[in-house]
């Protein structure tokens, strides 16, 4: 591929973020600058495949190197910006989990509001710096979320002119995030890009998040956790297929534009549990035959939990001729798989950071 550009990548110690640094690192020709601050989900070793040495953040890969910073510290971004002088920034980094935002809002708040705002000012004083061809070239690229939207009912789909409707700490958040930027390039020019994004799934997603959660809760025969009658559907999408469609707007996409990436593919939470619960029968089964299923356990509904999501990707089908490679059957199997295969991943984090407590029972802020 002959996408050769310097790339700033905000939180790619994270998720969806260390999936992009991966796949630019892997199949492009892109130097890469990760920008994290490392906080409890920011896993470095989610880089060790591509050079990153996770203890001492160092690189044995010329085309990627580390800043452990704060988004949210305005000298340290100009100088990443002014440094490594790149043609584009992907921003991931984000306090993602709906739970943890109902807990403590605030941090969501600091970091997801205040950050990208940051961020912004950052890249807005280095692209006026630049001539006018780079200036032309630059994108400074949103990753958000189908959340800002709200909620859907049995029927219909999110699409980029739907209106935002934003009910948890953490969508309301992500919403105002998506607004900066669109200010940031009506009012300044600043050629911007947003993504929003059905629920991703995949290798590498820290464990509080549902289907890593099941996975390791059944390998570790603990209870399934399933919110109210696990009814609430999502709209799942396979990380590298998400990283995919953020490497195709990078590059053809119209700056100023939204761009939806979602899978076609609803499940009720029931749905899902059960499928892992399934495909783990058969490749890690229980002593005595019996089943993983027979783990669920019901509990207290989130507050203020969404009953549905689901996107309409045909903009950025139809306009950029993005196509998943992955359908929720074969995604699923890969993960699954992936955290059998991987436990020197998993289990310090399992054992250090995050051993399955259930989150997000607050009734107000703390």
């Amino acid at each position: 591929m002959g996408y050769s550009k310097r790339c700033i990548v905000t939180g790619a110690a994270g998720f969806i973020g260390s999936a992009l640094a991966r796949l630019l690192l892997k199949e492009t020709e892109a130097s890469v600058l990760v920008v994290d601050k490392l906080t409890y989900a920011g896993v470095p070793e989610s880089l060790k495949e591509v050079g990153l040495d996770p203890t001492t953040l160092e690189s044995s890969n010329p085309r990627l190197s580390f800043l452990k910073a704060d988004i949210c510290d305005q000298a340290a971004m100009d100088r990443a910006f002014a440094d490594f002088k790149p043609d584009t920034i992907f921003h991931l980094a984000a306090e993602s989990h709906v739970d943890r935002s109902i807990d403590g809002p605030g941090e969501f708040i600091r970091t997801n509001v205040t950050g990208t705002a940051t961020l912004l000012q950052a890249a807005l004083g280095y692209w006026r710096s630049l001539g006018d061809e780079a200036k032309r070239a630059f994108r400074f690229q949103h990753i958000s979320t189908d959340e800002v939207y709200g909620t859907l009912g049995e029927t219909g789909y999110f699409t980029e002119e739907t209106p935002y409707s934003p009910h948890s700490p953490y969508s309301a958040s992500k919403a105002a995030s998506d607004h900066l930027v669109r200010a940031w390039h009506d009012t300044y020019g600043l050629p911007t890009l947003i993504t929003n994004c059905s629920n991703n799934y995949g290798p590498y997603h820290f464990p509080e998040k549902l289907i890593p959660l099941i996975i390791l809760n059944c390998l570790d025969r603990k209870p399934l956790p399933v919110y109210g009658k696990g009814a609430n559907v999502r709209d799942w999408l396979f990380v590298d297929d998400h990283a995919r469609a953020l490497l195709l707007v990078n590059e053809k996409g119209e700056p100023g534009e939204t761009y939806n990436v979602g899978g076609h593919n609803e499940r009720t939470n029931l749905e899902v549990v059960k499928t892992v619960c399934a495909i783990l029968d058969g490749l890690r089964p229980m002593d005595g035959g019996a089943k993983y299923e027979s783990l669920i356990t019901y509990v207290a509904d989130r507050p203020g939990h969404d009953l549905r999501y689901a996107i309409d990707p045909d903009k950025l089908m139809a306009k950029l001729g993005w196509r998943p490679r992955e359908n929720f059957d074969t995604g699923i199997r890969k993960t699954v798989q992936w955290y059998l295969d991987n436990e020197w991943w998993w289990g310090p984090i399992r054992e250090k950071r995050y051993s399955g407590q259930r989150l997000g029972r607050s009734q107000g802020a703390s």
